[in-house]
């Protein structure tokens, strides 16, 4: 994890107690090329009980200096469903922009003239290592980790304003990451993993990661004959339905709603939904 005021993150991992424990001594960052299986080893071989426990603090995002977000579109056949479009035969790729990053638990800010923003729950892929053109039999090798992303979108910029998803995708604040990255060993299945979402007490979203059309393994490779992949870059991996739009009538967020995003295994995200003056 990486706690503190925005741009002053340290980082920290988590002990079997629960404790934040400072290692800063070790890594700089959660970033980058700290990502590297060489220096996540050596994560894993440190005495976290040597080294000293910070208090709570406010919860950044899971990884600093991401230089892209890939997302990953209708990924799930009952989301391209509610959405009105095809299933794809291909993953359906966009880019978010990395200035759209927040902490998990930051507000949601609705932009200005917004009157659709959405919700999705994602299950984030952290890249460790350079990937290009990288097959899938090895593509979880270039993985550091796992972690929440909710890929917020603002629909009328997305479909009603011309261009790409891009437009609806990268308004500030609408790329939550974490709270926590989890390293890969610690996750036995990424392919089967529970997610839901809450708005305000009311269970929008129900899933699991199985019933992705893509895979983990699929998307990496996938994406990697497209475009290099970087050391902290985040893949998005799409979302399952229950999004607002495909609600009858569509559902969107307001002021002082409160989003709660969990996945197994990687904790919950809570943001209070804000409006941009």
């Amino acid at each position: 994890m990486r706690i503190g005021p925005p741009g002053q993150e340290v980082p920290v991992a988590v002990d079997i107690d629960g404790n934040l424990r400072d290692i800063s001594s070790i890594i700089v960052d959660v970033s980058c090329s700290n990502l590297a299986d060489p220096v996540l080893q050596l994560l894993r071989m440190s005495d976290l009980t040597s080294l000293p426990v910070l208090p709570p603090n406010r919860i950044g995002p899971c990884v600093g200096n991401v230089g892209k977000i890939v997302g990953i579109g209708l990924n799930y056949t009952d989301h391209a469903r509610e959405a009105g479009l095809s299933i794809p035969e291909e993953p359906v790729i966009f880019l978010k922009a990395a200035s759209a990053i927040c902490g998990p638990n930051d507000d949601i800010v609705m932009p200005l003239a917004s009157t659709k923003v959405d919700w999705e729950v994602e299950l984030g892929i952290v890249i460790g290592s350079t990937a290009r053109y990288v097959s899938e039999a090895v593509a979880v090798d270039h993985i550091a980790g796992f972690c929440i992303v909710n890929d917020l979108s603002e629909r009328s910029f997305q479909f009603e304003r011309g261009g790409t998803w891009d437009k609806g995708k990268s308004c500030e604040t609408f790329a939550p990451l974490g709270p926590m990255l989890v390293t890969r060993d610690e996750i036995l299945d990424a392919n089967n993993l529970e997610l839901s979402l809450k708005v305000s007490g009311v269970t929008y979203q129900q899933a699991n990661t199985e019933n992705m059309i893509f895979n983990v393994r699929q998307i990496v490779s996938y994406v990697s004959h497209f475009m290099r992949l970087d050391p902290g870059d985040v893949i998005a991996t799409g979302t399952p339905a229950g999004v607002g739009l495909g609600q009858k009538p569509p559902v969107f967020l307001k002021e002082g709603d409160i989003v709660c995003a969990s996945i197994q295994g990687l904790g919950e995200q809570r943001q209070r939904v804000t409006r941009a003056y």
